[in-house]
């Protein structure tokens, strides 16, 4: 850890790196996703929920959980941890504010125009929640890679860019569905891009002894993007079940996945 030995300016020189680099990386990837979705996905948004399924199961079993168990860490501990996760989200969901019914419009019930999409939109709440902590993990692990070498952090930061653009236009596809303005999606998901910059931060000060804590971190972050699309946007798919719309739906996903596939493997770092 040769970087110990640096002079004070230095340190603040890697430290503004670090802070420049993990606010780059939110803007960018966040402001590129919206520019995606709003200009290909905001006339076809129900559809395009089947995308952001893959994106955010092949986010999660593909990428981050299995970046989690190569870590190293304790193996229960980390299982017990996405346990920990599914379940807290779920009663996140069952209590707090992703409190809703699982009535649809021609359910019988006599539900006014747009009430799908208020009740699947509450689930945008819970993918900010789980964005959040994956970017504060990125955030972390830019900072680690600038510690180590400036060159290397650039390269981290890139790569993170390239892995975020995919997600966040599942992000966005899920917001959208919830009813959220085009603004305010875009607004909620840059302020989440902040807790890359908090991750950025604490990667700096706490040097390595942080880093132990990453794969619990992805862990929970990806129960939490498994939880909403198992939970909240496949049951909405599921309503519509014809083959018409099936085969669309299957298509999409898989697009969701070869997406996430492609990335991460051409831009991997490790």
């Amino acid at each position: 850890m040769g970087f110990l030995h640096y002079s004070g300016l230095k340190i603040n020189s890697t430290l503004s790196s670090i802070l420049l680099a993990t606010t780059l990386a939110g803007v960018i990837s966040i402001s590129a996703a919206a520019l995606l979705s709003y200009a290909l996905l905001s006339k076809m948004v129900e559809r395009m929920v089947s995308l952001s399924v893959g994106i955010l199961l092949s986010t999660s079993l593909l990428h981050a959980l299995p970046e989690a168990f190569e870590s190293g860490a304790n193996m229960h501990a980390l299982f017990a941890t996405l346990l920990a996760g599914l379940l807290g989200f779920f009663l996140l969901e069952k209590f707090a504010i992703l409190r809703h019914s699982h009535h649809y419009e021609g359910d019988g019930h006599g539900h006014e125009h747009g009430h799908d999409a208020h009740e699947a939109g509450k689930a945008g709440w819970m993918i900010l929640v789980g964005d959040g902590l994956h970017n504060f993990t990125d955030g972390i692990l830019i900072a680690a890679a600038f510690l180590a070498d400036p060159k290397l952090g650039l390269i981290t930061a890139l790569a993170i860019i390239a892995h975020e653009i995919p997600q966040e236009i599942g992000d966005f596809i899920v917001l959208l569905n919830a009813g959220f303005s085009k603004m305010r999606a875009y607004m909620y998901n840059l302020i989440c891009s902040l807790m890359a910059v908090v991750g950025g931060l604490v990667g700096y000060y706490t040097l390595g002894n942080g880093m132990e804590a990453i794969p619990y971190v992805l862990v929970l972050a990806s129960s939490g993007f498994i939880y909403i699309a198992v939970s909240d946007l496949m049951p909405q798919m599921q309503r519509r079940a014809t083959l018409r719309e099936s085969v669309p739906q299957f298509i999409l996903i898989a697009i969701g996945v070869v997406l996430v596939v492609v990335l991460t493997h051409r831009f991997h770092v490790h």
